[in-house]
């Protein structure tokens, strides 16, 4: 009844833990250039890896015997004994890597040693060599996979749009790119140049693949002990992002992911750091390989340290220490303002008593007669007729109490009712009252639903006028956000906005929708390739909708200071006339009803 899996099966089933999409594919690659001592490495990239996937490298090179032997399951030159096991220096060492890409797609690999005249080239589908022969190529190793997953068809359906793709190749450059800035890589796209990252040393590093505007805002992590050495940056609080898409750990020049380290950092930067924003880090660990264990996860994207207790609370100290250094944790600092005065003592004078002052005519049972007049109001005037104070100004309507039968019912239809009490709480919901009971809207949420139906009518029937800036700014993008905005920039165009691109990865934004709130360009163009990238996998069957999507979350933007009454009114007035006042445009509620009953219930306990 047992028996053991034919090679192509058991390749399958190993490919399904190690290459789960093209970006599985791509670090394996990379890894393997690396270690085989590469200085320049070219990425070469087409239909964001489903048609071709391919590295070339300067590294050692093999000779024909190694180059087939690659692709045999569990072939590594890393390990000859179980002590090697604990002092991994390299990236790979198991063996599995090439075969399990051979396994599911259709691998061309051309390889020549240095000291070699000629090189061999091996061709291999779906785990079966089909071809073997001397050929003339540079020396080092190119490695083309094409048709990923063409014999899983399952695996093949499941890969997401070629934006969401890219992106994670990207991000697997990047995590090689930053631990070896020593390494000169290039990256190509649909013969598009994305990167073209020189050799350089580390923030060089860090700049070219982030932006030039992340440069002045590292600060500088530096402690070495006998423990761990532990070197870096951190960004300043005021550069945070929306996602943690820009925090980096490398233990020994090995990128991995650890929940509990962020928490060090997290801690750190405790009270420093605005709601839902995260700090952007680069820490880079250096301790014995005896000391870590970097195979308890196929991919190898999980570390586990044998003294991770004693390294938080050193990266902690690390980090509070960096920013402490450069006086971006706040100081204690006392306020002094109507403090008294404490004279200085002064040796061998003996201590006064101050004076007092008392009133002995002064009784606290007797009626003051000399009351202070309220401020703004002279002594002499009356204060009769007081409650005609206020009559006629607007804003008193919202204390006025509203009878039923003038109510409106839960949810009503069409121009919500001109004058209604209104209150807010936090900048964050609008209460009103109903027949029922009280309305509780949520006002980002609210905001988002006017929003999407403004923009998607706009982009369905094109009649939004641009308000053009006095002062255009420019916008630098990473390739692949460039990339993802550059494809709705003609719909962005039907809505009002003007963008337009510069060239080097730049956009220069010249106007915005006449009427809609207008925002800071780079803080529109950050929030709406958030949502954008959020929204990505159904951009192309739904693309009106997702775009309108983003920008509606885009320009709704976060809660924050109240609004004034005329302009919670507004919200309320243009929510109940859009078609679904009652959900968000992702389908979630707008707004609640407390009826009487639940509130009757709260004051009978």
């Amino acid at each position: 009844m047992i028996q053991l899996l034919p090679d192509h099966i058991a390749n399958q089933i190993a490919a399904g833990e190690v290459v789960q999409r093209p970006a599985s594919a791509l670090k394996e690659l990379l890894e393997n250039a690396i270690d085989a001592g590469a200085t320049n490495i070219t990425i070469v990239l087409s239909d964001a890896g489903r048609t071709l996937l391919q590295v070339v490298d300067n590294g050692c090179g093999m000779n024909g015997t190694d180059a087939r032997m690659a692709f045999e399951r569990h072939a590594t030159s890393k390990i000859r004994q179980l002590d090697d096991l604990n002092a991994i220096t390299t990236f790979g060492f198991r063996g599995e890597a090439l075969a399990s890409i051979a396994a599911v797609a259709e691998v061309t690999i051309k390889t020549r040693r240095q000291e070699d005249e000629t090189g061999t080239q091996v061709v291999i589908s779906a785990s079966e060599v089909t071809a073997q022969e001397p050929v003339a190529c540079a020396a080092g190793t190119s490695i083309a996979v094409r048709n990923l997953f063409f014999n899983v068809p399952a695996r093949r359906k499941f890969l997401k749009s070629d934006s969401v793709e890219l992106k994670n190749l990207v991000a697997e450059m990047q995590r090689v790119a930053l631990c070896h800035p020593g390494v000169a890589i290039t990256m190509q796209h649909n013969g598009t140049n994305l990167y073209n990252l020189p050799a350089a040393n580390l923030r060089q590093r860090i700049v070219a693949i982030m932006g030039k505007g992340i440069n002045q805002h590292l600060v500088t992590v530096q402690v070495d002990t006998s423990v761990v050495s532990i070197k870096g940056f951190i960004g300043k609080p005021e550069y945070v992002k929306r996602t943690a898409n820009e925090q980096f750990f490398f233990v020994n020049n090995r990128f991995f992911k650890s929940a509990y380290f962020q928490k060090a950092i997290y801690n750190a930067c405790q009270q420093l750091l605005p709601d839902k924003a995260y700090p952007v880090f680069f820490i880079y660990f250096e301790l014995s390989p005896d000391k870590i264990d970097v195979n308890i996860h196929p991919a190898k994207i999980e570390v586990k340290f044998e003294e991770e207790q004693i390294i938080f609370q050193m990266l902690y100290a690390a980090v509070r220490e960096a920013l402490g250094k450069f006086a971006i944790v706040p100081s204690i600092d006392f306020d002094t303002e109507g403090a008294p005065a404490i004279p200085a003592m002064r040796k061998n004078v003996p201590a006064t008593l101050p004076p007092l002052r008392i009133d002995p005519s002064f009784n606290p049972f007797e009626e003051d007669k000399k009351t202070k007049p309220l401020p703004g109001i002279s002594s002499g005037t009356s204060l009769k007729g007081w409650e005609k104070l206020y009559e006629g100004l607007s804003h008193s309507r919202q204390f006025e109490t509203i009878p039923e039968e003038k109510m409106p019912e839960q949810l009503p239809v069409g121009n919500f009712a001109t004058e209604r009490a209104i209150c807010q709480l936090k900048g964050k919901y609008i209460l009103t009252p109903v027949k029922s009971g009280c309305m509780i809207i949520d006002r980002r949420r609210a905001q988002q639903r006017i929003l999407y139906e403004r923009f998607l009518q706009n982009l369905t029937h094109p009649q939004q006028e641009t308000q053009q800036e006095i002062f255009p700014q420019t916008v630098t993008l990473p390739p692949v956000d460039y990339a993802l905005l550059e494809s709705v920039l003609d719909d962005l165009s039907q809505i009002g906005y003007d963008i337009r691109p510069f060239g080097n990865n730049t956009v220069v934004v010249n106007g915005q929708p006449a009427s809609f709130p207008a925002m800071d360009a780079a803080q529109l163009i950050e929030e709406l390739l958030y949502t954008l990238h959020e929204n990505a996998a159904g951009l192309k069957t739904q693309r009106h909708e997702k775009l309108a999507l983003s920008l509606a979350k885009a320009a709704a933007g976060t809660s924050g200071e109240p609004l004034n009454m005329f302009e919670a009114q507004a919200l309320v007035d243009n929510l109940f006339a859009c078609k679904e006042p009652a959900l968000s445009p992702e389908g979630k509620p707008t707004l609640q009803i407390i009826t009487m009953e639940e509130i009757d219930k709260r004051f009978l306990k």
